[in-house]
C-alpha cells in the first residue's frame, strides 16, 4: 500500500499505458482519478480499480481544453482533498508522415493533445502542489522526444517539448517540494503501438529485433516505472527524461 492516502490523477487512463498505470496505482493504495476523453472506457477503468478493492472516480477531460483540466484537478481536490501525483499520460499518434506531407491539420491536433494538453495538466497541478509544498508529476514523452522520429514530425515535436517543460519545471519548482520528470517509451504493446505497426509485420519485426531484449514493451512494465518514479525509492529524481526502452538508446 505504497501510495495509502495519496491522490492520483491519470490522464488519457481509458487504455493502454494511462490504464495500466491508474490499475497499478489502484493496487497500491492510491485514490485514483481516472481521466479520459473516452468515456465508457474510462468508467470501465475506474471499475476496475474498485472491483480489485481500491477507490476511484471517473472524470471526462478534453486536455486540449483548459476549462476541462481545471475541472479535472477540481475533482480531485473536491474527492480527495489533495492532488499529490499527476500522471500526463493522453496523447495521440496518427499516422506515418514525411516532413513535407505533413497537413496543417495533422499538426495543430497533434501539438493540441501531446503537447498544449501536458502544459494546461502541468499549470494546473503546479498551482495545486505549490500551496500544498509538495507533489509528483511525472509526464509521458516518447524516445521520439530524445532523438529522431522518422515519419513522424509532429509527434517528435510535441514530446521533445514535452521533455523541455519537465526539466523546466523541475528547475523551477523543485524548492517547493516537488518533482517533476518524463518517461520516455519505445514501442509498447498498446493500442497506439498496435496502430503503427498493424499494416507492416515486416516493420514490426525489424523493429523488434532492433531491441536488444528482442521484444516490445508491456504497459505494466511501463506503469510499474511510473510508480516508481512517484515513490520514495525515487526522492531525489527530479527533471529526468528516463527512456524505457529495452536498452534501444544504450
Amino acid at each position: 500500500m505504497q501510495f495509502n492516502n495519496k491522490s492520483v490523477i491519470i490522464t488519457g487512463a481509458s487504455s493502454g499505458i494511462g490504464r495500466a498505470t491508474a490499475l497499478e496505482f489502484g493496487k497500491r493504495g492510491a485514490k485514483v482519478v481516472v481521466s479520459d476523453i473516452q468515456e465508457k472506457a474510462g468508467e470501465e477503468t475506474a471499475a476496475a480499480i474498485i472491483a480489485n478493492g481500491g477507490q476511484a472516480i471517473f472524470v471526462k477531460t478534453d486536455v486540449t481544453k483548459d476549462q476541462d483540466v481545471q475541472h479535472l484537478l477540481s475533482q480531485c481536490l473536491d474527492h480527495y482533498g489533495s492532488v499529490d501525483n499527476m500522471i500526463n499520460n493522453a496523447g495521440i499518434g496518427e499516422g506515418l508522415y514525411f516532413f513535407d506531407q505533413i497537413t496543417d491539420e495533422h499538426w495543430h491536433k497533434t501539438i493540441a493533445v501531446n503537447q498544449t494538453g501536458v502544459f494546461y495538466c502541468m499549470r494546473a497541478a503546479l498551482k495545486v502542489m505549490k500551496a500544498q509544498k509538495s507533489g509528483n508529476i511525472v509526464n509521458t514523452a516518447s524516445a521520439a522526444g530524445i532523438g529522431a522520429a522518422s515519419r513522424m514530425g509532429a509527434y517528435a515535436a510535441s514530446k521533445h517539448a514535452v521533455v523541455g517543460m519537465t526539466k523546466t519545471a523541475a528547475v523551477e519548482y523543485g524548492k517547493y517540494g516537488i518533482r517533476v520528470n518524463a518517461i520516455c517509451p519505445t514501442v509498447i504493446e498498446t493500442p497506439m503501438g498496435d496502430s503503427y505497426l498493424s499494416d507492416s509485420p515486416e516493420i514490426a519485426a525489424m523493429m523488434r529485433h532492433s531491441v536488444p531484449m528482442k521484444r516490445f514493451g508491456k504497459a505494466e512494465e511501463v506503469a510499474r516505472t511510473i510508480c516508481w518514479l512517484c515513490g520514495t525509492d525515487a526522492s531525489y529524481l527530479n527533471g529526468i527524461a528516463l527512456p524505457i526502452d529495452g536498452g534501444s538508446k544504450a
